[in-house]
């Protein structure tokens, strides 16, 4: 439990210190003066004040924030603070403060992922046949286990991930197979067949497959610097895509809310991830990094991008959303955010009861 808790604090540490920094510097560049940025909320352990910002860490360690000069509408701002007051910069500098905290929790993900790349490169698995299926294209056809698959439709063969992707892009479409079996290259035509499957929401699908499965056999390669970018980006993507799917499936239903956890069940998580060594921890962080920068995003006043949200009716109509909207549009945000916290909360008891 205590090696949980701290791989916890570290996680949410990072997480939280990198998503205030992005509002702190964007507000700084900006021209917006920041009073306190503290990592943590409640009492304050540590604080040094260094010009007009005072830097805190505080006793709760479930999130932080930067509170900046004239940061609330409606506040008496004095005369020589204007220029330094966040409701006194225009529209567009708003929306970079507030939109600055989830792009850089963003940005750590593709750093995380760019360093493990870089560094480590990847494993992918050869392309070699391991099993062919019983009443299947690739039986047919004639393709044997240990066969090396070369090329599929002129397109050369690096690892097994490059066969499924042409297959499921070509929907079904011909195929001209080479394969090199004891070092001889044979050609071999073909055409996929749907198959029922599972996505990775555990939803009933309909997949192309040739009837193959791989040797499971591996191959480390190397990426240059640009290539590591290129992936880090493209996993970062894949990330967000993948949340915002599993974040619309569950307020349709087709996915449990069940699967929402909490900090518990993060701690735990985490700690997991720690044990099994630096490169999954890091990964982690950089996973949660993208889910608390979509959180952010949503559309729900208290979070950032209920922030966003009045930026974009202002945008539209010309005039600020009133105070008094303003705030009872707070107060049912944090009405939410409490029902989503005991829910998840709730959750993560469940799950250590049943022993999950």
């Amino acid at each position: 439990m205590g090696h949980s808790a701290i791989a916890f604090i570290i996680v949410i540490g990072i997480l939280v210190f990198i998503h205030e920094f992005g509002h702190f510097i964007a507000a700084r560049l900006c021209g917006v003066g920041v009073e306190v940025f503290s990592l943590g909320f409640g009492p304050k352990i540590l604080k040094k004040r260094i010009g007009r910002t005072q830097y805190c860490l505080a006793a709760i360690p479930l999130g932080g924030y930067v509170k900046m000069v004239g940061e609330e509408p409606g506040a008496s701002i004095d005369p020589d603070d204007e220029n330094a007051s966040f409701t006194h910069k225009s529209l567009w500098q708003k929306t970079i403060i507030v939109a600055a905290g989830p792009f850089f929790n963003f940005l750590l993900a593709i750093f995380i992922f760019y360093v493990l790349y870089q560094f480590s490169g990847i494993y992918l698995a050869k392309p070699i046949v391991g099993k062919v299926i019983e009443d299947s294209p690739a039986l047919s056809a004639g393709i044997m286990p240990g066969d090396v698959i070369k090329e599929i439709n002129k397109t050369k063969i690096e690892s097994f991930e490059d066969i499924s992707r042409i297959i499921s892009a070509g929907k079904g479409e011909q195929l001209n197979i080479i394969v090199d079996r004891d070092g001889r290259f044979k050609t071999l035509i073909l055409s996929p067949v749907l198959k029922p499957d599972k996505n990775v929401f555990g939803e009933e699908i309909e997949k192309y497959v040739i009837g193959i499965a791989g040797a499971g056999e591996s191959f480390h390669k190397s990426l240059s610097p640009f290539a590591a970018l290129l992936r880090s980006f493209k996993d970062t993507y894949g990330l967000i895509k993948l949340t915002l799917l599993s974040v619309g499936k569950m307020i349709s239903g087709s996915v449990s809310a069940d699967n929402l956890g909490g900090p518990l069940m993060i701690a735990q998580m985490a700690g997991e991830q720690a044990k099994a060594g630096i490169m999954n921890f890091a990964w982690f962080i950089a996973l949660l990094s993208v889910n608390l920068g979509i959180i952010n995003l949503f559309p729900i006043p208290v979070l950032d991008g209920g922030h966003l949200l009045f930026f974009g009716i202002e945008a539209a109509t010309g005039k600020e959303v009133s105070n008094k909207l303003r705030e009872k549009l707070v107060q049912f945000g944090a009405a939410v955010l409490v029902a989503l916290m005991v829910f998840v909360f709730y959750n993560d008891i469940v799950r250590m009861f049943n022993g999950g």
